[in-house]
């Protein structure tokens, strides 16, 4: 089952790797601006928060497996959407119901169905590795995903397409990459409910739960302000970096976190879950903030890698944290409920950013968003740092 997750995850992530470098020039080429390109972020954000939420409240009355397929067709239809639709309203209902991720991480429903088949599959002292795994995995593929943003480029130059139509083939590459996603749940094996605990509502974790949703809700929020296709749009605006060159750059990005991520679970059997989410997080925001004011490329190139070498160590960490907190049977809950702020908080971000961009205030969502994050971390060291794992297995 794990092997069958993980290789989910990596399609998965390639598509997000190329679509979150190519939503703003695709809005910029259909003739859309900067506060449009935020909106469109914002729905598609929205729209996974809300069908996140729906998984914890009601999805433990379905199998992951039917779950997981079902969004996976969902995923196929929206790649078909963004690759006919020209009209602004018709793809803000596509981004609302489908999952288009054009974050750096994963904040679509398929997050916390996936987490749980991979706390069912692992436990104890291997389960911060198995998430390590995912989340190295996700980057890896992200940052070959981001490669293939050039590709549009390549089809302009050489096959004849104008820049339009090669934007829109990678949308139809996207929903065959949903297809070939659903595949692969197609061959998850079927559980029966005696092989696990039933699975059930929040209950006696119900305010630990609450308690870390509350502060991913600051975080989220933050990093909704600089989600990858925003940062894309300001490297683009401002430096007038090139497609072929942003993909290069986040290429570099999603491997600098895919290590960082696979040396994560070392350092947190070193200095435990919660230090690990903390004292790397601070430095990476530190270089989001300085990114800000650089006076050249080369240095917010460099600050930026910087960040990226960072910021998401806590990531296999936080899953591990939040699995080990709760009772068996309430981590499919748990999993929605931790994941729907890294959502729906962030959903408010890219129009604030947007409308920032659009006024001409191009430093100020990089500031805020490091800010904000290092105001999150302060918090959760604060409030959990003596909060320990009680379900290890």
């Amino acid at each position: 089952m794990i092997r069958l997750i993980l290789a989910a995850r990596a399609l998965r992530a390639f598509a997000d790797g190329f679509v979150a470098v190519l939503l703003p020039a695709y809005l910029l080429a259909l003739g859309y601006g900067e506060f449009q390109i935020g909106l469109l972020s914002t729905a598609s954000l929205f729209g996974s928060a809300l069908a996140t939420l729906a998984v914890g409240r009601w999805g433990y009355r379905f199998s992951g497996r039917r779950l997981l397929l079902g969004a996976a067709v969902v995923m196929a239809a929206t790649g078909l959407g963004f690759a006919t639709l020209a009209d602004l309203w018709p793809l803000l209902l596509v981004a609302f119901l489908g999952p288009l991720n054009p974050s750096g991480g994963d904040v679509s429903v398929f997050l916390p169905l996936e987490h749980t088949a991979l706390a069912s599959s692992a436990g104890g002292a291997t389960r911060t590795t198995v998430f390590a795994r995912y989340s190295f995995t996700g980057s890896i593929a992200g940052a070959i995903g981001a490669l293939a943003a050039a590709v549009p480029d390549w089809l302009a130059s050489y096959a004849g397409l104008s820049t339009l139509a090669a934007l829109r083939a990678m949308f139809l590459v996207y929903a065959a990459i949903g297809i070939a996603v659903w595949s692969l749940y197609l061959l998850l094996p079927v559980v029966r409910a005696r092989d696990v605990p039933p699975p059930a509502p929040l209950g006696p974790s119900r305010g630990v739960v609450v308690r870390l949703a509350a502060l991913f809700c600051v975080d989220s929020f933050a990093g909704g302000l600089l989600i990858n296709a925003l940062l894309a749009l300001w490297l683009l605006e401002r430096f007038g970096l090139s497609l072929a060159a942003a993909g290069v750059f986040f290429f570099w990005t999603g491997l600098l976190s895919a290590f960082s991520q696979l040396a994560a679970p070392a350092v947190a059997r070193r200095i435990g879950l919660v230090n690990t989410m903390v004292f790397t997080h601070i430095p990476a925001s530190l270089c989001l903030i300085a990114a800000a004011f650089s006076p050249g490329l080369e240095w917010a190139l460099g600050l930026l890698l910087a960040r990226s070498a960072l910021s998401q160590m806590d990531v296999p960490a936080r899953s591990a944290y939040v699995m080990s907190v709760v009772t068996p049977a309430e981590r499919p809950a748990a999993a929605s409920f931790t994941a729907v702020p890294r959502s729906l908080a962030s959903a408010a971000g890219p129009v604030i950013a947007g409308v920032l961009f659009a006024g001409g205030v191009v430093a100020a969502p990089l500031v805020i968003c490091g800010v904000l994050k290092i105001a999150y971390d302060l918090a959760l060291f604060a409030g959990f740092r003596r909060v320990a794992p009680r379900f290890a297995d």
